[in-house]
């Protein structure tokens, strides 16, 4: 078996599939909870009629939806990108690569922050996510090219 069947490398087993499905599953339930979070905040703000430099609590409130939805969005399109590398078992293309580096940089920033704002556990939680993240960027590895893996017209490797 080989790396590109799923199977076990050099280095150790590698399980794609698995890992890249645990972590559209997370981004997902991640995403939910964004939603969740922003939904309350704009709840407190719109209550508690609160007001930061002078803008209006219903603009701040749309602000706290308008952020989450954003933000949810963005990271139900990861889980997206992921569920389609899982089942194709192929490597995130080009674009689709790019979103998971922005995710995974993004987990890297906010767990730099949560570990100081909120704590261990929530810094412990958005580095599973971004373990998870790396971990299937390097078990898929560059997407390959359909053209480079056939053999020449003349029979011989290209």
């Amino acid at each position: 078996m080989t790396a590109h069947d799923g199977g076990s490398e050099v280095g150790g087993v590698v399980a794609r599939r698995p890992v890249a499905l645990a972590a559209a599953v997370v981004l997902i339930l991640e995403a939910a909870g964004i939603l969740l979070l922003n939904w309350i905040l704009s709840i407190v703000v719109d209550r508690q009629q609160m007001s930061l430099a002078g803008l209006q609590p219903r603009a701040m409130s749309a602000g706290a939806w308008i952020g989450g939805g954003v933000f949810g969005a963005f990271l139900a399109f990861c889980a997206v990108v992921l569920l389609r590398s899982a089942l194709r078992d192929r490597a995130p293309g080009g674009f689709s690569r790019i979103v998971l580096i922005a995710c995974a940089v993004v987990h890297g920033v906010l767990g730099a922050f949560a570990v100081g704002l909120v704590g261990w556990v929530a810094f412990l939680a958005l580095m599973v996510v971004l373990a998870l993240l790396v971990l299937t960027l390097v078990a898929y590895g560059e997407p390959r090219d359909a053209a480079a893996d056939a053999p020449a017209a003349d029979g011989a490797p290209a």
